[in-house]
């Protein structure tokens, strides 16, 4: 490890002793927002705080060993202390570089997500359904609530859009790979003669913006559209121009929502997703021009990009992203087991993250 990346370390170190100090402040305690703000920073640094004590006692063991070499008793077991302390330091010293890779401070927020039928008719509307399936099991495993706000249904089954809030702690950072086009080689259940047909979806992963960080619209930018909504409500929507349409000038950007009694909630919502994916969008941009190469596209994305394919006949499961990652459980992944493709891919973006952050020293 540099010089330098060290010191970076040790000021995280340090920031922990300074938040121990500031928690105990009667001030900060009596500051509810405050007090909650440093908690969750000191509880982040902990794992840091920890792997430098495992290494401070992994190097004592190492010139302990060392010191034992030149007794001819204790020369053996000093070898085998020797290589074990080594290897703890290796391993801790990869760990510790992985505490430097910056947090993106939404990884802990909800979420967005949208899942729009692609090419392939009606068999790519069943898919997206069978996407969106997928999610929300997965979001049911993790103890996370999901709620449709729109939705576009198929003729003949699935959703030709649908956009859910997706509400739980960590949800962004464990679906933030998702966004792009998934594939999927089947056979449709309208398909008479057994032929493999292929179909697309498109999914965007949104962080919510956060809390006390509101983006800036001008008001003159947005075109705003009523009408009657259509989906669940009963009479009530159906005889009322409730429904909202938001449209953002400048970006092109249109967002709806009709899932609420009135006209006033409705605009609510719909502008807390416009701010949501504005701030998504420039998010990518400042992302795109720090990594240019970057192998996995975060939040909204290039939403063209093929990332994974579905092929029901041999039961695989291939994201396109990381050489080698295939998977043969394509059922059991259909039903919310997303944990060994999301952990594969928070693996993947942390050692681009780090292989960036080695070089820059």
């Amino acid at each position: 490890m540099t010089p330098s990346l060290r010191r970076k370390l040790e000021a995280l170190a340090e920031r922990r002793e300074e938040l121990e100090r500031l928690l105990a402040d009667p001030d900060v305690i009596g500051d509810n927002q405050r007090f909650r703000q440093l908690s969750r920073e000191f509880s982040q640094l902990g794992p840091v705080a920890t792997a430098l004590a495992d290494e401070a006692a992994a190097q004592a063991d190492l010139e302990t060993a060392l010191a034992m070499r030149g007794d001819p008793e204790l020369s053996e077991l000093a070898e085998e202390e020797i290589t074990a302390a080594s290897e703890r330091l290796r391993r801790l010293d990869i760990e510790l570089l992985a505490h430097l890779v910056p947090r993106d401070p939404r990884d802990e927020g909800d979420l967005y997500l949208e899942v729009r039928a692609g090419t392939g008719g009606d068999e790519a509307a069943i898919f997206a359904g069978d996407l969106f399936r997928m999610y929300s099991r997965y979001a049911e495993r993790q103890g996370w609530r999901v709620e449709v706000e729109s939705a576009n249904e198929g003729e003949h089954g699935g959703y030709k859009e649908l956009i859910a809030r997706v509400e739980g702690r960590g949800a962004y950072s464990k679906l933030k790979f998702e966004s792009g086009t998934h594939r999927v080689q089947r056979v449709p259940e309208t398909e008479s003669q057994g032929r493999v047909h292929t179909s697309a979806a498109t999914v965007a992963i949104i962080a919510v913006e956060p809390e006390g960080e509101p983006i800036e619209i001008n008001p003159a930018d947005l075109r705003v559209d009523t009408f009657r909504s259509s989906g669940a409500g009963g009479q009530h929507v159906n005889k009322t121009d409730s429904a909202i349409r938001i449209t953002h000038l400048p970006s092109g950007i249109v967002v709806e929502s009709q899932t609420e009694r009135s006209q006033h909630a409705n605009r609510d919502t719909a502008m807390k997703r416009l701010r949501a994916t504005l701030a998504e969008e420039q998010a990518n941009k400042a992302a795109a021009a720090i990594a240019e190469d970057r192998k996995l596209q975060v939040g909204s994305g290039d939403r063209s990009q093929r990332i994974r394919t579905y092929n029901y006949s041999q039961g695989r499961i291939t994201d396109h992203r990381v050489e080698g990652l295939t998977l043969y459980d394509l059922p059991n992944v259909l039903t919310g087991d997303l944990d060994a493709l999301v952990e594969r891919l928070q693996q993947e973006h942390q050692a681009d993250e780090l292989a960036r952050l080695t070089k820059g020293t």
